[in-house]
């Protein structure tokens, strides 16, 4: 409860609702005292006044009886009256937001270890069941309400460029942020933001156009896949080899198979990629070299820091 109050408190301070709140008492208080002293009734009577004034309650039972009176009526509903409104209607809006981002685990309980989504395009709705397959805690930051989401979805409605949404989602706490967009342009703005605020959070982005996604590459930003490159390679050699498609999405899809990257053993080092035995019955796909793909018919030279792409069984996985 305390720490519940403090974030009230806080968002309050940093949106002024609470000088605006304390506004309101102060013009109450005077107001009572004002209209106590030139309509010769109690503190009490004038503290009930104002009240009763400002909450727009107006029993009528207590009234002004003098133009003075009148004039300090006047004064209290002109001021005290709106920034009521707009006081209280701010503690709600507090209220209602912190609900909200207790129940998507964004306050009080960070999230961690999550998958943090930026943007938002077509694609994005064909690839999140099996982004929540793997996933078991995902949030997305995209603006405007999206009605193909699942409604239960945590989504916070804000722009992924902007710093102050993006803190939202605890992006140094996430395991992996995935950018998308539906222009080159914004998944570019918003790759840097991120990579800017959590440079040790890996960002895998999805561009449109392979400029795009080597222009990400060249600022850093080395999990950088173009759409177009995806669809159209596998397109072009499926055409070729038919059931090539089917493969990639067999490999992808298999609840049995496993892909793992492990750092190149020691005993390997400098040595052919043939030279080298996988465990039980894995087999290397390729080799990553500062993030760069050298497949296995190319036989490279294994070497330090050198990473290896296995496949293997998930019930051989260690």
């Amino acid at each position: 409860m305390p720490f519940f109050i403090l974030n009230i408190w806080h968002r309050a301070s940093r949106h002024q609702i609470l000088i605006l709140t304390i506004l309101v008492f102060v013009i109450m208080v005077v107001s009572a005292a004002l209209f106590a002293i030139t309509q010769h009734v109690s503190l009490f009577t004038g503290i009930y006044w104002a009240v009763t004034t400002v909450t727009t309650v107006g029993y009528g039972d207590v009234t002004p009886h003098n133009a003075v009176g009148r004039i300090i009526a006047m004064g209290t509903m002109l001021t005290a009256i709106p920034l009521a409104g707009v006081a209280f209607g701010g503690w709600t809006a507090s209220l209602i937001s912190i609900h909200l981002r207790k129940v998507w685990g964004l306050a009080m309980n960070k999230m961690r270890r999550h998958l943090v989504i930026l943007g938002y395009s077509p694609i994005l709705i064909h690839i999140l069941p099996d982004l929540a397959a793997r996933h078991t805690q995902l949030v997305l930051i995209a603006p405007g309400d999206i009605n193909s989401l699942p409604p239960d979805f945590p989504h916070i409605n804000g722009d992924p460029t902007h710093p102050h949404v993006l803190a939202q989602a605890h992006l140094r706490d996430a395991k992996q942020i995935v950018v998308l967009g539906e222009t080159d342009g914004s998944v570019l703005m918003s790759a840097l933001e991120a990579h800017r605020l959590a440079p040790d959070t890996p960002i895998f982005s999805i561009t449109h156009s392979r400029r795009a996604a080597q222009t990400l590459k060249d600022l850093g930003l080395m999990h950088s896949v173009a759409s177009q490159d995806l669809l159209g390679h596998t397109l072009a050699t499926s055409l070729e080899t038919p059931h090539a498609a089917d493969f990639f999405v067999a490999l992808l899809t298999s609840t049995r198979a496993l892909l793992r990257e492990i750092p190149a053993p020691d005993d390997v080092l400098h040595h052919p990629l043939v030279d080298f035995v996988p465990p039980g019955s894995a087999s290397v796909l390729a080799v990553i070299r500062k993030n760069q793909v050298i497949l296995p018919i190319d036989n490279p030279v294994i070497e330090p820091l050198d990473t290896l792409l296995l496949l293997t069984a998930q019930d051989q996985a260690t």
